[in-house]
């Protein structure tokens, strides 16, 4: 139930890639037939994904190795190419690391950056977003979904107040895309993130939606593939993989989501229900289908982790991306929680491999879990002990 660390290759995206690696690998850039081949599986995938993201056309979509690496490209792209006009850069403070780290980067370059805050269910007042702007402001960026909350985002409202001031408009989609529907045209979206590997197609491979008329600067110098945007021989086999991705979650979408929404729901009322002193964290209702960050007093979540993970179930607490570190998630104490209430709480992301079944045997064991650590935990009140 740690879907968003990694998903599974779905079956159907890898028997698309399989004739990929060893029969058809040719480069797109060659004039014979194989190049020619390659290229227009290049062609064909790149409309895949436009279609699942509501691209006008498909050459706005730019293949990446992921989505931190469409992150720079979006972020360090809009602010080189446009220092002339501005160097303020509005942001969240609950933005993935990635984001976070490259406008720290940007700062000691010289740039400008707003960190907004957010509310305690972690979602952003498009107002104080607006209030933030000035003259020199270049960009907004402002993700669709948190991946660690859930919490969905105004993004509609947010774009249309970025375009009316003249702003471009970034947004991290790498939690969010197969999983509800995103259209970058209708929602004032002028660079949108996405990654392969969190709609069940491989690992290390992402792209890019560059709107037409967003003018951005590439951070990779090289060969001029990708419309000179992200030079480099194309992954041809890892772009089969996430096109085919696409086109499964674009088709597949509506009803999984409906499927994981009921298990998440029975999981959150199950838990509330029956182990005292268990919160919800992120929006009630503005969250993603397969999101649940769950959040217990009085004991660590990494010894949750610890001992769930003994019984079968495999959980997280906060993003994979800043598990190297003891620091309680950011992305939890932005939305107002102290140190040791952002420590005790558990994500939980369900997947396609994910059951009713599955939920009942959580909901089974882990009220045992929960007591037994409280049971061991100074910061238990005696009376929860009786």
């Amino acid at each position: 139930m740690d879907h968003a660390a990694g998903m599974p290759v779905d079956p159907r995206v890898f028997e698309a890639m399989k004739p990929y690696f060893m029969e058809n690998y040719g480069n797109p850039s060659s004039s014979h037939s194989f190049g020619a081949s390659a290229r227009n599986a290049l062609m064909e995938s790149r409309e895949k994904v436009a279609q699942l993201i509501g691209a006008e056309k498909p050459k706005e979509v730019i293949f990446t190795s992921g989505g931190t690496e469409s992150n720079n490209l979006a972020i360090k792209g809009v602010a080189y190419r446009n220092k002339d006009k501005g160097n303020h850069i509005i942001t969240t403070t609950i933005e993935h690391i990635s984001v976070i780290n490259i406008c720290k980067r940007l700062q000691k370059q010289g740039f400008e950056i707003t960190y907004v805050p957010v509310d305690k269910q972690g979602m952003v007042d498009p107002e104080k977003l607006k209030d933030a702007m000035t003259n020199r402001t270049i960009l907004i960026s402002v993700m669709y979904a948190n991946g660690e909350i859930g919490t969905i985002q105004q993004i509609k409202e947010i774009g249309k107040i970025a375009h009316e001031n003249q702003i471009y408009f970034h947004v991290d989609a790498v939690a969010a895309a197969g999983k509800v529907p995103i259209n970058v045209e209708e929602e004032n979206i002028d660079l949108l993130s996405i990654s392969s590997n969190d709609m069940y197609g491989p690992k290390g491979m992402g792209a890019l939606c560059i709107k037409k008329g967003t003018r951005i600067q590439p951070v990779i110098q090289g060969g001029g593939q990708e419309r000179g945007l992200r030079s480099g021989t194309e992954n041809i086999l890892g772009i089969i993989g996430m096109s085919k991705a696409a086109e499964i979650a674009q088709e597949e979408m509506e009803a999984e989501g409906k499927r994981l929404s009921q298990l998440r729901d029975k999981l959150v009322k199950g838990v509330l229900d029956t182990i005292e002193r268990s919160y919800l964290n992120g929006h009630p209702t503005e969250r993603l289908p397969n999101n649940a960050n769950l959040r217990f007093s009085y004991i660590e979540g990494e010894s949750l982790i610890l001992g769930l993970d003994m019984l079968g179930i495999q959980v997280s607490s906060g993003s994979a991306c800043t598990s190297k570190t003891l620091e309680p998630s950011h992305v939890l104490l932005a939305i107002g929680l102290a140190h040791e209430e952002a420590h005790g709480s558990l994500v939980f992301t369900l997947g396609k491999q994910n059951s009713e079944e599955d939920v009942d045997y959580v909901l089974e064991v882990l009220p045992g879990v929960v007591k037994r650590l409280r049971a061991m935990s100074p910061l238990t009140p005696k009376e929860m002990l009786v």
